[in-house]
């Protein structure tokens, strides 16, 4: 009998590092990285350009019935295909990372977009953040992780490293702002979060919490990485497959390496 490969859930607010990790651990482990956010952000685009308010519920759930959303891996990352259509660079502009979070809210399209989740990774083999996979995307993976941090240190992370202006729902997308702003902005997601009716944000009851608050990178990546390889050697898995060196990327860039958002 053909064993089901690996699931790892990863779970946590925004701007906790979720994106970071799991995009290290689908290169480490040979895993597919399913990235919930970029679903979202790909339908709230094509929401977007239809001139559909990202709070019309019964809107949005008529348009998802015409929406066709697929990552591909490649050795550069994935590539988001929306309705056949290659828009990985445009989902990561200010006002659809905005518009994200409000179709997201919605029970409907959480419903359609936990049925898609669960399709891609059926096979398992796969590594998918979010804030409600070890809960009910797939409450029963392999290893469910719960990466948290303050939103003071979730805050300072996304100032520093934002390369332009920071995406902020008060402010103009083209008006930088100060990490005030940016804090008062991650505690307003956070109760949305995990405030709303449907699929709450909150730790599956056999998650591993990390608290990133005051952890550097390399410190969150050598105890989930630990974790990961004590699971495989429990459950036989073999890790043949398995990278002998982390990849350049999450390599020290200098004294305190940073988790960038997600």
């Amino acid at each position: 009998m053909n064993r089901r490969r690996l699931i790892i859930a990863i779970d946590g607010p925004a701007g906790a590092g979720k994106s970071t990790v799991a995009k290290h651990l689908a290169a480490h482990f040979g895993l597919l990285n399913l990235e919930t956010g970029a679903m979202y952000r790909a339908f709230a685009l094509k929401a977007l350009r239809g001139d559909i308010d990202p709070d019309d519920s019964a809107a949005l759930a008529r348009l998802a019935v015409s929406t066709s959303i697929v990552l591909e891996a490649t050795p550069a990352g994935n590539r988001v295909l929306l309705d056949g259509t290659d828009v990985t660079g445009s989902i990561r502009d200010p006002e659809v990372t905005q518009a994200a979070s409000k179709v997201s809210v919605h029970p409907a399209i959480r419903a359609w977009m936990v049925d898609l989740q669960r399709e891609m990774g059926r096979a398992g083999g796969v590594v998918m953040e979010g804030r409600d996979i070890g809960t009910v995307v797939f409450p029963d993976a392999d290893i469910k992780f719960f990466l948290d941090a303050s939103p003071e240190a979730r805050s300072q992370r996304r100032y520093e490293q934002a390369s332009g202006p920071v995406a902020v729902e008060s402010a103009p997308a083209s008006e930088d702002v100060s990490q005030a702003v940016i804090t008062r902005e991650l505690r307003e997601r956070d109760d949305r979060d995990r405030n709303r009716a449907q699929s709450p944000l909150r730790p599956a009851p056999d998650a591993v919490i990390v608290d990133s608050t005051f952890l550097t990178l390399d410190q969150v990546l050598e105890r989930i990485e630990s974790i990961v390889r004590e699971r495989l050697a429990e459950q036989h898995l073999g890790d043949e497959h398995l990278a002998t060196e982390r990849p350049r990327s999450t390599e020290r860039r200098g004294a305190t390496e940073r988790l960038v958002q997600g």
